[in-house]
């Protein structure tokens, strides 16, 4: 029993946050244990589409957290290229998930067949003066597949809301950015890797001047890097004087940087936007960083506020209760629909230190949170069932945990309700 400790109060909430996230992983390790090897990512599936005449193979990586008892929807991830990046974004969202991010599904879509003619935004027949003769320029083609077939096959199989994340890698970055301009309202927030925005004598950063100048982006983000590679052939050309430079080894640069331009420039349009240049980086090694980055950049909103009054032993009830309401506001604004403001384990576990501390209406404001935010957890309701039963109220508690026999069928919860009864006689 603690009592009056502020400091061992406040450790134990922030290992609380920390053992809840801590806990998803775990959880995962113990689910792939009896596997072959220590990692092994996303569920092959696929779907045949009648737009590209063909099958499309896809990968879907379930939170840690799932769990069909709960009947919890989650927002999703679609990265192109999903058989070489999936584990990357997979990686970076186990990581980062709960305090950073919210926890996903993530979708990797196959490119590794026609890769160049889904993804590239414009037919051409040539490249920096040279015959170009693969098939290419079916952006349009892809994108109804995806709108049309992919996202309505995922929604009706996988347990995901409509808060949506595209990310995609040189012609996949194309691809997103692509999609930004000319599909703005398929994806909430679009993460653009070093893209090839210098396809086709930059067509789309062209078109994209117009649009970006007319076209409302309030609630969309995006998110666009560029690696060090500025010209393999002078490493006299630095960011500070690439845009000077007036050669084809530089377009793919100065397109990128370009558009990051024509973005800041019509910032009145609404949309988030952050550019980031990776030096040290390669094209090949910039995903890694961008998809970290990237993330926590598109998420920032999602981020825990005023932890330090909720680690806080001396913060009324009131301002707690405050704290968590202007969250919940906060998450409904940008997803769209109603989500609760933290993770049932985190409300309860937070209950459970209230009472360990003697202070008792900040417990019971915590386990009447977890009942408002999970109503099916029959688990918040055998936590309120303790709280009454540690003041002897014994009425509350067998109504509370009655409730929880009703949602579970568990045993356990069926002989609890039988010693509560006997301890009210």
């Amino acid at each position: 029993m603690i009592k009056n400790n502020k400091m061992t109060y406040i450790l134990k909430i922030g290992w609380t946050i920390g053992l809840v996230i801590f806990s998803l992983l775990l959880l995962k390790a113990q689910a792939d244990q009896n596997q072959q090897f220590l990692q092994k990512v996303g569920v092959p599936d696929s779907l045949y589409s009648q737009i590209l005449n063909e099958s499309r193979k896809i990968y879907v990586q379930l939170p840690a957290s799932y769990s069909p008892e709960k009947n919890q929807k989650y927002p999703v991830a679609f990265i192109l290229d999903g058989e070489i990046f999936l584990p990357t974004l997979v990686d970076v969202h186990n990581y980062y998930s709960g305090g950073f991010m919210p926890e996903m599904v993530l979708v990797g879509i196959s490119n590794d067949k026609n890769r160049i003619r889904d993804l590239t935004t414009s037919t051409i027949t040539a490249k920096y003066g040279m015959p170009f003769n693969e098939e290419n320029g079916e952006a349009e083609s892809f994108s109804k597949f995806i709108e049309k077939e992919l996202i309505p096959y995922i929604e009706n199989k996988y347990p995901v809301t409509n808060y949506r994340t595209l990310i995609g890698h040189s012609y996949g970055g194309l691809f997103t950015i692509y999609t930004l301009i000319q599909h703005p309202n398929l994806f909430a927030n679009y993460l653009a890797i070093d893209p090839s925005l210098d396809w086709d004598g930059q067509k789309l950063l062209k078109e994209a001047e117009e649009v970006l100048a007319t076209q409302k982006y309030e609630k969309k983000s995006l998110f666009m890097s560029l690696s060090g590679q500025l010209n393999m052939q002078d490493s006299k050309v630095t960011i500070d004087n690439v845009m000077q430079d007036t050669t084809e080894f530089t377009m793919f640069a100065r397109s990128n940087i370009a558009f990051s331009n024509v973005v800041r420039q019509n910032a009145k349009n609404g949309l988030s936007f952050e550019w980031k240049f990776y030096p040290k980086d390669l094209h090949g090694t910039v995903p890694f960083p961008s998809i970290m980055d990237g993330l926590i950049s598109l998420f920032e909103w999602y981020q825990m506020e005023n932890t330090d009054k909720i680690n806080s032993f001396d913060t009324p009830k009131e301002v707690l209760l405050g704290i968590i309401k202007y969250r919940e506001k906060k998450l409904k604004d940008h997803f769209g629909y109603q989500e609760p403001p933290y993770p049932d384990e985190l409300l309860n576990m937070s209950g459970y230190m209230n009472m360990d501390m003697q202070q008792l209406e900040k417990a019971k404001m915590y386990f009447e949170l977890a009942i408002e935010y999970y109503p099916e957890s029959a688990n918040a309701y055998d936590s309120m069932a303790d709280y009454y039963e540690a003041q002897g109220d014994y009425p509350n508690a067998i109504k509370y945990v009655t409730r929880a026999f009703e949602l579970s069928g568990f045993d356990y919860y069926k002989r609890r309700v039988e010693e509560l009864k006997e301890k009210n006689n």
